[in-house]
């Protein structure tokens, strides 16, 4: 994946989106927010879904808008923080939009979409996967443009037991919404395999020295250790482990494959393996939305930039549809099915996909990815 550029700080983008029309010409606009970690540790994922969305917002807007109302940006920093969760959404009912793409973090979707289902407005998640958002709300209001972990996990499982044939396997997860999620997700697949998971641990999100579970994991004889987390932890994981001589195939989710991580985790990364979203830019009938990226200037290869672009597309058609009114876009979301930059959309009663393409790749040590066999 090629590294994307950073992208302008929140008061320029504030300021080009009010020059753009925002406040002045509100009734000309549909705003649509984009919130998404912007800053902390995690702000290549938020760039990734800000660089798909944008570059929707600006095709559909190029090509007229939406019966002659232009998408208007609405950019809101989460931090990929659960604490920063209702204060961003609260954040998005002040500017009154009624659409939103938003959060690439499940610990701050799960608290956030109360907010969304009490104002009554329509999100779309191209990046939180843990069933919990869709779980325990049974929301009316939001929906994803991406599988959630219980279909990831067990893709992930399918894998390590029919490609990779570990003797033994040590799961560890950052003991947070996602990671934890993930983690329990793969450990019960593989145990419905007959896969013997020979060490299952959670360790401290944020810590800088895992020499104490890498002796663990030397210890425990494992062949193959799957990370349930994000890039900052696997990265030094990946290090330490190589420095204090265990060589193991370790294997983690989308939210580990951060270009970031080959900063922490140097040539360690060569050979890791990951499960991401398919590479949708190959999807037939993309060529044109590869070009928008392009020509904007943003990187359309990663997890979560073409799963953004879909969340747009689909708002965008149901407006188009049936207008503006909230509870109607998401009736029309939930009845009808799209064509989008990940291929055919249909939701279920929960506002989850009923189909999601995931993709196991290799890395390299300059951390390219290529598709694994």
């Amino acid at each position: 994946m090629m590294k994307l550029s950073r992208l302008p700080t929140l008061a320029l983008i504030a300021g080009a989106v009010f020059c753009t029309g925002g406040a002045a010409h509100a009734a000309d606009t549909i705003k649509i927010g984009v919130i998404q970690p912007m800053t902390g540790p995690n702000t290549q994922y938020g760039d990734q879904i800000q660089a798909g969305a944008l570059t929707a917002i600006e095709t559909i807007n190029a090509a007229g808008g939406i019966k002659g109302k232009k998408l208007e940006p609405v950019l809101i920093d989460d931090g990929c923080e659960p604490k920063q969760a209702v204060p961003a959404a609260n954040r998005l009912v002040n500017s009154d939009a009624k659409f939103a793409v938003a959060h690439g973090c499940s610990g701050v979707a799960v608290p956030a979409v109360n907010v969304y289902e009490a104002e009554g407005i329509v999100v779309i998640t191209p990046g939180a996967t843990s069933p919990l958002v869709t779980d325990t709300t049974k929301p009316r209001f939001f929906f994803r443009t991406i599988g959630r972990d219980d279909q990831q996990g067990p893709f992930g499982a399918e894998y390590i037991a029919t490609k990779l044939k570990p003797k033994k396997v040590a799961i560890l997860h950052d003991k947070q919404t996602y990671g934890a999620g993930l983690a329990a997700q793969v450990r019960d697949a593989l145990g419905k395999k007959k896969v013997e998971v020979a060490l299952y641990e959670g360790v401290n999100a944020g810590d800088s020295d895992y020499s104490a579970v890498i002796t663990k994991l030397k210890t425990s004889g494992v062949d193959l250790v799957y990370f349930g987390g994000y890039h900052p932890e696997l990265g030094l994981l990946l290090r330490q482990a190589r420095e204090q001589g265990l060589n193991v195939q370790f294997m983690g989710p989308e939210g580990t494959a951060n270009q970031d991580l080959v900063a922490i985790a140097g040539a360690a990364v060569d050979g890791l393996l990951t499960t991401l979203p398919a590479d949708f830019t190959k999807l037939a009938g993309n060529a044109a939305i590869v070009k928008a990226f392009k020509d904007a200037k943003r990187d359309p290869d990663g997890a979560f930039q073409m799963p953004a672009y879909a969340a747009v597309q689909i708002l965008a058609q149901s407006i188009g549809a049936v207008g503006e009114d909230p509870a109607k876009v998401a009736s029309y979301i939930h009845a009808n099915s799209f064509n989008t930059g990940i291929g055919k959309v249909e939701y279920d009663a929960k506002g989850d996909l009923k189909n999601f393409e995931f993709a196991v790749f290799k890395w390299d040590k300059a951390g390219n990815k290529t598709a694994a066999p």
